[in-house]
């Protein structure tokens, strides 16, 4: 994808869209992307190489350096080629998606703070001199105080809700699924959102489904779940939170940057930062917590851990427990990550999983989540 501009990149790029998040934010990008604008003029989608160790074994974010194959956009900022490679033992699903998405993906390195986030992003503004710029977010957490008992990753988008204000450019902030990442729930975001820009339909997640087959963001799942007409109560993450699928789940809706920075303690306090570890030590303050703690612990326990290989009948025994306990819960669908963590299996075997039961069950498949059925 990053040969699309050819060597020199002359050809001027008609929008540059921020992914809030990882890797999920920029599936979830691309689909609002192609739903406002179209597909025929080029689109460049600044993301975090950040995904969740049932993917990435390694703490944290991932920056230039843990990859082979990428391709200077500018003396700072890198695409994601399809050629691109995650250097062992650090893995990233951003090669797969520059080699399936129809826009080019760029890389944000956030180990400079937010200093050299703002950086990277003025730098792409100038190369490429964009027609509009879009700060992508699902769920609605970048909107979030920093005290909600209920936020699990506020780092991430803190960093690029602070770099977007930091820029000399009109950048306009745009929220989809407005609570489907089970962080902050719709009712508590409805009076933070503006006017609803767009609202996802089955036609908007067509070109992209086949991502959706083996991409595994929980929160873009339920965003392209509920623009499919599906509703009732998912659960997702380790932790099992319930999330309601309802109307209000495949909206789009813009938000006022100016508030969004004015509500998020911890992007006005990382403003200023040039290190991901200073950013890191001011979420512990503001936020009482550190995702990349989080990541750190679990990591830790996952490596005393025994690897499980994937036993077909002890699976399904497994999957038949886990559904009656999740009926008794009032869960009608679950993700495969929930699956795969709730089973103990390593996130290598989440795709033999979840062939396994779609092989069992093919009726119980309601792409890309798995329905419980309301009867054992």
């Amino acid at each position: 994808m990053g040969d699309r501009f050819g060597e020199s990149y002359a050809v001027r790029v008609t929008r540059l869209i921020v992914a809030a998040g990882g890797g999920g934010d920029a599936v979830a990008a691309s689909m609002v992307d192609a739903a406002l604008y179209g597909d025929e003029r080029p689109a460049v989608i600044l993301t975090y190489a950040w995904d969740r160790l049932l993917i990435d074994p390694v703490p944290g974010p991932r920056g230039p350096a843990d990859f082979t194959g990428l391709r200077p956009l500018t003396p700072g900022v890198f695409a994601i080629t399809a050629e691109a490679e995650p250097i062992a033992p650090a893995g990233s699903t951003l090669p797969r998606l520059a080699r399936e998405l129809p826009q080019t993906l760029a890389l944000i390195d956030p180990h400079y703070g937010v200093q050299g986030v703002t950086r990277q992003l003025e730098a792409l503004i100038q190369h490429l001199a964009p027609e509009s710029i879009d700060l992508v977010d699902v769920g609605g957490d970048i909107l979030a105080r920093g005290d909600e008992p209920t936020l699990r990753s506020p780092l991430a988008d803190a960093l690029t809700l602070a770099a977007c204000c930091r820029v000399d450019a009109p950048v306009r902030l745009l929220i989809a699924g407005p609570g489907l990442d089970g962080e902050l729930p719709a009712g508590e975001l409805r009076g933070l959102l503006g006017r609803n820009v767009l609202t996802l339909a089955p036609a908007h997640i067509e070109p992209i489904a086949h991502v959706l087959e083996w991409h595994p963001s929980e929160a873009t799942a339920l965003l392209a779940a509920t623009a499919r007409d599906v509703r009732g109560l998912c659960e997702i993450r380790d932790a099992g939170l319930p999330v309601p699928l309802t109307d209000e789940g495949p909206t789009v809706h813009e938000a006022d940057l100016n508030d969004a920075i004015g509500r998020n303690r911890l992007a006005r306090a990382i403003a200023s930062t040039t290190s991901l570890a200073d950013a890191e030590r001011l979420s512990r303050e503001i936020c009482g917590f550190s995702e990349i703690d989080y990541e750190r612990d679990k990591a830790t326990r996952l490596r005393t851990q025994p690897v499980r290989e994937l036993d077909p009948s002890t699976a399904l025994a497994q999957v038949a427990d886990f559904e009656h306990q999740a009926r008794a819960r009032g869960i009608s669908h679950t993700t495969f990550r929930r699956f795969t963590e709730a089973l103990g299996l390593d996130g290598a075997q989440r795709e033999r999983l979840r062939a396994l039961l779609i092989a069992s069950c093919p009726e119980r498949y309601v792409a890309p989540l798995w329905h419980i059925s309301p009867r054992a």
